[in-house]
């Protein structure tokens, strides 16, 4: 089943106390795209200036990503600088510069707007609006976003979230954007803005899965090192609806199955800089760590 993701394309420069990266490749939309294309293929739709590295561009396409929505323009692409420190939960923002993601309009390709799964990826409210009235009665809807949208336009927001299916946020930007300290209050809260399935992340304490009046707890994967947590949220959500439409059903069961192989994608995505673990491992890889995941996890 197809999965339309769109979102930002990034060049980001991220420093930790293990080392520093300049100009990687970057953004929700790449992070999202390259996790969901081990379960099922994947169209993205996003912006890059003309600076964007060509040999970026076919790393995408190696990895099956469809680029028929992949706009080049004139001027230079999206970049984000942030430093980590030992804590790795969260970055510090060197600086943000959007240069022509700023006048990113998104332009659905026809042969995109017939498909089953849309993810909104972590962009502007207005322009996930705008991806919405373009598509054709997809199956289940999934979107992100993130604290600035919550405190700049949260009014678009929850109209966004009228026509959403699954939100993904994690759970500081639960208690911001319902003033519920209580995360099952906050997520009951979201629930009435729309979605009726709500994942909040909690980094490296795991995900809450919110399924109507039922709710799934899942720790995180155990991980010895972590090298650049930089995409790791973006890396889940791929995992969750990647694997969803792949099984091309939908119940209960499969959405807690999705929660386990997001959270181990992402899993994967910590353990190097950029894509490049992303880019190492197989289906297969994921596959052995869901089975040591299932005994770690069982009782």
């Amino acid at each position: 089943m197809s999965i339309l993701i769109v979102g930002s394309i990034a060049l980001d420069t991220i420093e930790t106390p293990l080392g520093k990266k300049e100009d990687i490749l970057g953004g929700s939309a790449v992070y999202s795209a390259a996790s969901a294309g081990f379960f099922s293929s994947v169209n993205l739709v996003g912006v890059v200036g003309s600076d964007f590295p060509r040999k970026y561009i076919s790393l995408l396409k190696k990895r099956n990503v469809g680029l028929e929505g992949l706009e080049v323009r004139k001027g230079r692409t999206f970049r984000w600088s942030g430093r980590y420190s030992w804590n790795f939960n969260e970055a510090e923002t060197i600086s943000t510069h959007l240069n022509v993601f700023s006048e990113f309009r998104p332009k659905i390709p026809p042969v995109y707007k017939e498909s089953e799964y849309v993810f909104l990826a972590n962009i502007d409210p207005d322009l996930q609006k705008e991806v919405l009235k373009q598509v054709k009665k997809p199956k289940l809807i999934f979107c992100d976003t993130m604290n600035h949208w919550i405190a700049n336009k949260r009014g678009q927001l929850i109209r966004t979230l009228k026509d959403v299916d699954v939100f993904f946020l994690n759970d500081s930007e639960a208690r911001q954007l319902t003033g519920k300290r209580n995360l099952i209050k906050a997520a009951r809260v979201i629930q009435g803005f729309g979605p009726e399935k709500v994942v909040v992340k909690k980094g490296e304490h795991g995900v809450l899965l919110f399924l109507g009046k039922r709710f799934f707890c899942l720790p995180a994967f155990l991980l010895e090192d972590v090298f650049d947590p930089t995409g790791a949220g973006d890396s889940f959500a791929g995992g969750f609806i990647g694997y969803l439409a792949g099984k091309g059903k939908v119940s209960a069961q499969y959405f807690k199955e999705a929660a386990v192989y997001g959270s181990i994608t992402a899993s994967f995505a910590v353990e190097d800089f950029s894509l490049n673990r992303l880019l190492s491992i197989s289906r297969k890889n994921i596959e052995d760590r869901v089975r040591k995941f299932r005994k770690l996890s069982s009782f």
